[in-house]
């Protein structure tokens, strides 16, 4: 089998990023991926990691969150003539991915990962929404990492018969948060910064739906110091935000934060925080990866797949978006009650070991695959 993955852009740029490159990784051998993505420049490459071909498009930057890459359509086709794709399997959101499909014959069969709605652009949103709807409606299958993604989508439309829809939690990958000497290191710098003082993480890209400037504001109603990692479009606002409230001495803006050293910002902490503003944040990556290390999560009611992972009172709280004053309150209580941080820790923890792992990711994606290339085969018929 044959997949050619659409997986954005190259690197550790967000969740979705994150979660194609779990996914590829850990498929069998017998499906032969190319994932092509955005470049983070002007120039074209391609490279054989990890068991995968990446192939990298040339981009000039982007436009509505949408990478400016022209030639990926033509790409795509080219890889296409050297060795044929059975499956195309595409994340949205994502315009240029979309328009790159679309570049190929349909005998190729289309898979659909369905991360969010679009939520800020609704300027675009309107010209773009009928390409979209008969995308969606016509694809194979689509896949969404909770049945929130469905339940509270308002841009997926019905799709026709047969089309296949499933609920394929996010596989979560331990492997990265492996502690080493060096994260340990890390660890204690951090520990020992902290003065016996409570220390909160949160991480992501600096975007508006991150809410970061929420959390900031809470802060103000906090005693705690706070650790926000990441980086973005943003991050000056956020640095500026906290200066001008009085709280750059609480508040470290720890920048880019590689994988191998993550673990020990969670190990460091005594709670974690997303604090997302917009329906854009369907689910959040960070979450599990909080829980896995133990660490009760603050987060916020948005009505998607977040709900889904962090269970308010089992393995967290959960609080009313753009609320600095239920945030605070929220945290308040779980730093000053260790018993129930650890409950809520260790609940979560083994929640993300039952719910979460990469094994059954990889193997219902497979399954998704042969169910759409099943559907078209000779003996199934021609649709």
């Amino acid at each position: 089998m044959k997949v050619l993955s659409l997986g954005k852009y190259h690197g550790d740029v967000g969740g979705i990023e994150r979660h194609v490159r779990a996914l590829l990784q850990s498929l069998p051998p017998e499906i032969q991926v190319v994932n092509l993505v955005a470049n983070d420049g002007a120039v074209a490459e391609s490279e054989f990691k990890h068991g995968i071909s990446t192939v990298r498009s040339a981009n000039y930057g982007s436009f509505a969150s949408v990478a400016l890459s022209p030639a990926m359509p033509a790409l795509a086709r080219k890889l296409h003539r050297e060795q044929p794709f059975d499956v195309v399997h595409l994340h949205f959101p994502d315009p240029l991915g979309h328009l790159t499909a679309l570049a190929l014959p349909p005998t190729v069969r289309r898979v659909i990962t369905w991360h969010s709605d679009i939520v800020r652009q609704r300027w675009l949103l309107a010209a773009y929404q009928p390409f979209l709807r008969s995308f969606v409606r016509n694809a194979d299958a689509l896949i969404g990492a909770t049945p929130q993604h469905f339940s509270s989508s308002r841009q997926i439309p019905n799709g026709r018969p047969r089309q296949i829809r499933e609920v394929i939690p996010y596989g979560f990958d331990p492997a990265p948060l492996a502690p080493s000497d060096e994260s340990r290191r890390r660890r204690d710098e951090l520990l020992s910064q902290r003065e016996n003082r409570a220390l909160i993480f949160s991480v992501g890209r600096h975007v508006y739906y991150k809410g970061f400037d929420v959390l900031i504001r809470a802060m103000r109603d906090v005693d705690a110091d706070l650790i926000i990692g990441g980086r973005g479009p943003l991050t000056a606002s956020l640095q500026r935000l906290a200066t001008e409230l009085g709280l750059d001495r609480r508040i470290t803006f720890a920048g880019f934060i590689p994988d191998h050293l993550l673990v020990a910002y969670y190990e460091a902490c005594d709670v974690f925080c997303m604090p997302s503003v917009e329906r854009a944040e369907q689910f959040g990556l960070v979450q599990l990866e909080a829980m896995y290390c133990g660490k009760p999560v603050v987060a916020t009611r948005l009505g998607t797949g977040v709900e889904y992972v962090t269970i308010d009172g089992v393995t967290g709280r959960l609080v009313t978006p753009k609320r600095a004053d239920e945030l605070a309150n929220a945290l308040r209580g779980l730093l000053e009650d260790a018993p129930l941080r650890k409950k809520l820790g260790d609940n979560g923890r083994a929640r993300v070991l039952q719910m979460f792992s990469v094994e059954q990711m990889v193997s219902k994606t497979v399954d998704v695959y042969r169910r759409v290339l099943a559907e078209t085969s000779p003996m199934a018929g021609i649709r």
